[in-house]
C-alpha cells in the first residue's frame, strides 16, 4: 500500500519513521506547502518521493493529514470531492467544528477522524522520532461515521504504531483535550511570557532553571502556527478551562496572601490525587 503524509513534519515524519521501519508500506510519498520541509523530509529518508496533492491521490491509498487543523478545514472538503475508495485520515487535535464542515457530504465514509495522543514541543521533519507513539493513545472520532474499510485500514496503522485505542464522539474529543493538553500549553505560554517580562536578566533563566521550570515551560516553544487554529477551533471549550484555572490560581493566590499555609498544604495535597490518574 502506498500512503501519502501531507505536513512531514513531527506527526506525519515520526509516523512514517515507524511505517517504513515495520515495512507496512510499500511506498510513502510526502506533501507539504514548505519546499524545505520536502527537501529536508527526502534527506532524512522519512519520505520516499516528494510530490503534488493530485499526484498522492492517484497513486496512494491513504492520504494522511497531519497539518494544522485551520489547513484541515479548508482543504478536507474539496479533497473529498477528489477520493474514490481512498481512505483519508485526518489528525487534527480539534474535530467538532472540521467533521461538521463534511457532515453531509456523500464522501464522508472515507474519512477516518484520529488524533494521536503523543508529540513534543518541536516541529518540522528533524523533530520527528522513532516510537513516539508507543503505548500511547489513538483516539476515534465518531468513528461509526466511517466506511468499515477505511476504519479497519487505519486501524492497522494504529496497531503498527503500537498504539492503544479509544472511542469519543467530536464534542466529548474537545471538550476533554481542551482539559488534558490544550491548556497546558496555555499555561506553558503564559509562564514563559511572565518570566519574560519580569526576568529582565535572561541570563540569570538559564542559570537557575532546573527540570521543573524547563518541564512545565518547554510547550512554550511549540508552534503558533499549530497551535492558534487550535485555539481558535476550540475557542468555548478553551475558554471554559481556562476560567477555572484562573478560578484555582486566584484561590492560590488568596491564600498565599492571606499567610493561610494550612490551606495552602490542603491545596497541595488534594493536588497530589492526580498521582491517582498519572502514574
Amino acid at each position: 500500500m502506498n500512503i501519502a503524509i501531507v505536513g512531514v513534519g513531527l506527526i506525519g515524519g515520526s509516523i512514517a519513521i515507524t511505517l517504513k521501519e515495520k515495512k507496512f508500506a510499500k511506498k510513502i510519498v510526502g506533501v507539504d506547502k514548505s519546499e524545505a520541509n520536502l527537501k529536508k523530509a527526502l534527506q532524512l529518508g522519512l519520505i520516499d518521493e516528494a510530490v503534488t496533492l493530485d499526484e498522492a491521490l492517484a497513486q496512494c491509498r491513504v492520504i494522511l493529514l497531519s497539518i494544522p487543523v485551520d489547513a484541515i478545514l479548508d482543504l478536507l472538503p474539496s479533497l473529498l470531492d477528489k477520493v474514490t475508495d481512498q481512505v483519508i485520515i485526518d489528525m487534527g487535535s480539534t474535530k467538532e467544528r472540521i467533521l461538521s464542515t463534511i457532515a453531509n457530504h456523500p464522501k464522508r465514509g472515507r474519512v477516518v477522524a484520529a488524533h494521536p495522543m503523543a508529540g513534543t514541543e518541536y516541529s518540522g521533519p528533524e523533530a520527528a522520532v522513532p516510537n513516539l507513539f508507543a503505548g500511547k493513545v489513538m483516539v476515534y472520532i465518531d468513528a461509526m461515521n466511517s466506511d468499515e474499510d477505511a476504519f479497519d485500514t487505519v486501524e492497522a496503522i494504529t496497531e503498527q504504531l503500537e498504539m492503544r485505542a479509544t472511542f469519543m464522539n467530536a464534542h466529548e474529543h474537545d471538550v476533554h483535550t481542551a482539559y488534558v493538553s490544550h491548556i497546558s500549553h496555555i499555561t506553558s505560554f503564559a509562564l514563559a511570557l511572565t518570566v519574560l517580562e519580569k526576568e529582565k536578566a535572561q541570563g540569570r533563566i538559564f542559570e537557575l532553571a532546573g527540570s521543573g521550570f524547563e518541564s512545565t515551560v518547554r510547550l512554550a516553544k511549540s508552534s503558533p502556527d499549530m497551535w492558534t487554529p487550535i485555539f481558535m477551533q476550540n475557542r468555548e471549550n478553551v475558554l471554559e478551562v481556562l476560567e477555572e484555572h484562573i478560578k484555582q490560581l486566584q484561590h492560590v493566590h488568596d491564600v498565599l496572601e492571606n499567610e493561610d499555609y494550612d490551606a495552602f498544604y490542603r491545596l497541595i495535597k488534594k493536588s497530589n490525587k492526580i498521582r491517582r490518574i498519572l502514574k
